[in-house]
């Protein structure tokens, strides 16, 4: 077992680096949404959250084509070219910010997930299969914690960048003359310029880091048909398991609940009287609570909770935390959206191990639905921020309920489906 360990624990570490480069530049977009608005001078919640819609709508469209490109590659050289996407897409923000063209934000953040897409179709199952099948959930937790430490603290330094006097330049804009006014935002625009170009840099650098390191392939394209119920058995297509389809659908809705939790909050605390200067910082509190999460997630799973187990109490507080959220007001129903953060955390490393489980040959394939599955962050926020513009920003939350009573089947019956 120590020999195991020993054996996984490098690769664990490089696949943490990744981790923490998809959490800096994945709840960047939580500060985005507000400061994109004021920059560019965005009139609706339904525009600013094309942020979101850019950026995971990549999913969808590479996911699948990911897993073709991982079958030639292997995982250490798709992770590589991901990294290599992704900074294409990153240095794309220079030339946006300097001409503040809201579409070539866009095109950069779809650049930026699509080579997200790749290098999740890559780590995510790696994860799961390097190790034993019933301590998955740990590991995906333990890169969970590299996730989301890196996307705290990306809020804070794009916080303090971006929306550090957003309250004040506000109210100055509605004021100024157009000149005065254009020249504003030309400066504010351009505060993303130099920290683009490091993240340009750093990703480059880690792909190259990641080609001259020693991170193993893992063949997983051999005969599964040697171990009994955890092999495909006579199966001819991976749509052919419907615990894996079941898992696709409640990925989907989890990530969308994810991200609205976490890049809505700042937004919806600006919307019911909170400053920026203060609400800036609610997107922290999300991160905060799935960090807690996480650990509790390391300590208790498998030892003293099965991953199916753990989905169900998150399931649960989640549907409980949303309710909570729409029936309070003030600074308590911001902290219940926090919360969510909590009921979210074990979500994404318990459905992984549960919808991968027993698909042998048809891992990358069925990682790649399972990525796809990431535009859920694409459509629900989208979704919301149209409700928000009809209701109001609060009431529109009413979204996230169906979707975690839809997880909370998953983890009852839906990962045992057509398992019998």
């Amino acid at each position: 077992m120590t020999d195991s360990r020993k054996q996984y624990l490098v690769p664990m570490i490089i696949i943490g680096a990744l981790f923490f480069i998809f959490g800096f530049v994945t709840w960047v977009n939580g500060t985005l949404i507000p400061y994109l608005k004021i920059a560019c001078q965005l009139e609706t919640n339904f525009q600013s959250y094309l942020v979101a819609t850019a950026f995971f709508i990549a999913y969808a469209v590479m996911a699948i084509p990911s897993s073709y490109v991982l079958n030639l590659t292997g995982y250490k050289r798709g992770m590589a070219i991901g990294l290599i996407v992704m900074a294409v897409g990153a240095i794309l923000f220079v030339p946006a910010a300097q001409s503040r063209n809201y579409n070539l934000f866009l095109v950069g953040l779809f650049i930026i997930g699509t080579g997200l897409a790749l290098l999740q179709t890559a780590s995510n199952p790696y994860v799961t299969i390097i190790g034993p099948i019933e301590s998955a959930a740990s590991r995906i937790s333990i890169m969970g914690i590299c996730n989301k430490i890196a996307g705290i603290l990306a809020g804070l330094i794009f916080g303090y960048i971006a929306l550090k006097d957003a309250d004040v330049l506000e109210q100055r804009l509605l004021t100024m003359d157009a000149s005065t006014k254009e020249a504003t935002l030309n400066e504010l625009a351009s505060r993303v310029i130099v920290p683009y170009y490091i993240i340009t840099a750093v990703l480059v650098f880690l792909a190259i880091a990641i080609m001259l390191s020693s991170l193993p392939d893992i063949d997983d394209s051999g005969d599964d048909t040697k171990d009994g119920n955890k092999s495909p058995m006579g199966k001819s297509s991976v749509l052919q398991f419907p615990h894996l389809i079941l898992g696709v659908i409640a990925l989907f809705v989890y990530v969308g609940v994810e991200v609205m939790a976490g890049d809505t909050i700042i937004s919806y605390g600006k919307s019911i009287g909170i400053e920026l200067s203060t609400a800036r910082f609610f997107s922290q509190a999300t991160l905060g609570c799935m960090l807690v999460g996480y650990v509790v997630g390391i300590i208790l799973i498998p030892k003293y909770m099965t991953q199916a187990t753990a989905l169900k109490l998150c399931a649960i507080s989640g549907a409980i935390f949303t309710v909570l959220a729409i029936v309070t007001s003030g600074g308590l129903s911001v902290a219940f959206i926090a919360l969510l953060g909590l009921s979210n955390s074990l979500i994404w490393p318990a459905v992984w191990p549960l919808a991968l489980d027993g698909l042998g040959k048809f891992t990358k394939i069925g990682s790649g639905l399972l990525v796809m599955a990431i535009a859920g962050g694409a459509i629900l926020p989208l979704l919301y921020g149209s409700l928000s513009d009809a209701w109001n920003a609060q009431q529109a939350y009413w979204i996230m309920v169906p979707c975690y009573l839809f997880i909370f089947y998953f983890a009852t019956k839906g990962y045992k489906a057509g398992k019998a």
